[in-house]
């Protein structure tokens, strides 16, 4: 009798387990399903941003990752990325990338507007405008949210493929410092980090240089709640590529949409 019961046990357990696997699977696959039609859109948005130099071999430099806004005519990128000055003689300008593979259009771009604090610049495009993602939570974010950013780790090696990493906010931290930036901050943004540090997203998703732009969003609606602005590097840069440490920051977004107000720039 005994054995009896254990095995019937052993059924209903079975047949629970089965029960729960079918009704997770449908649902883990809508939400797969809406991801992948999200990344669909948000992917004619995001772009390569870095240098052109007519007389460089190659003449193009990849430097970061970046996302049209507005009316679609700017783009959104990290401050540190991009170089503090240009080189007028070898006709140097400011680039953003657009296309797909080896069909790459380059466009030339200014700076209007930098926050150093928060590590965002904001670009003006020439030409036709460009899709622009919409900025803003549904709802708050809190850790254990899921989010999902598409950039261009490493550069474009191999052309013009943009990756998409999913993950979840592991913490919301503050930060002193901006990465990339205390070099390039004077005495008063210092001392104003300092006394005034702000929360960043701390993401539980793999990051690599050239991500830095990226824009973070909500895996069902695709709307922006951050920008990837740090990969947490142990060692070298080469070390990174091997063994990633899996930790990745991130600005949100309220801090986008304060520097389109003050550039003047109507937000979507």
């Amino acid at each position: 009798m005994g054995r009896e019961a254990a095995r019937s046990g052993s059924r209903r357990r079975q047949t629970w387990s089965a029960a729960v696997l079918f009704a997770v699977l449908p649902a883990l696959s809508i939400r797969a399903a809406e991801l992948a039609d999200t990344v669909n859109k948000v992917k004619a948005s995001v772009v390569a941003v870095g240098t052109v130099r007519p007389a460089r071999q190659p003449p193009a430099e990849f430097l970061a990752t970046g996302f049209a806004v507005g009316q679609g005519r700017h783009v959104v990128t990290n401050a540190h990325a991009l170089p503090d000055m240009l080189d007028p003689q070898s006709r140097e300008t400011l680039a953003i990338f657009i296309g797909h593979g080896k069909r790459i259009e380059s466009r030339k771009v200014a700076k209007v507007a930098i926050d150093p604090i928060h590590d965002l610049t904001l670009l003006k495009v020439e030409g036709s405008p460009l899709p622009p993602l919409q900025l803003g939570e549904s709802q708050p974010l809190r850790e254990g949210d899921t989010v999902a950013f598409t950039g261009f780790p490493l550069g474009v090696v191999l052309g013009l493929f943009p990756v998409t990493h999913t993950g979840i906010v592991s913490a919301i931290s503050p930060i002193a410092i901006p990465a990339g930036a205390a070099a390039q901050l004077d005495g008063p943004t210092l001392k104003r980090l300092r006394e005034e540090p702000y929360e960043v997203l701390q993401l539980d998703a793999i990051a690599y240089p050239g991500n830095s732009g990226s824009p973070l969003y909500e895996p069902r609606t695709g709307r922006v709640v951050g920008v990837v602005n740090k990969v947490f590097v142990q060692e070298s840069k080469e070390a990174a590529l091997e063994r990633p440490s899996g930790i990745s920051y991130a600005i949100p977004v309220r801090y986008v949409q304060a520097l389109l107000k003050q550039a003047g720039v109507p937000g979507n």
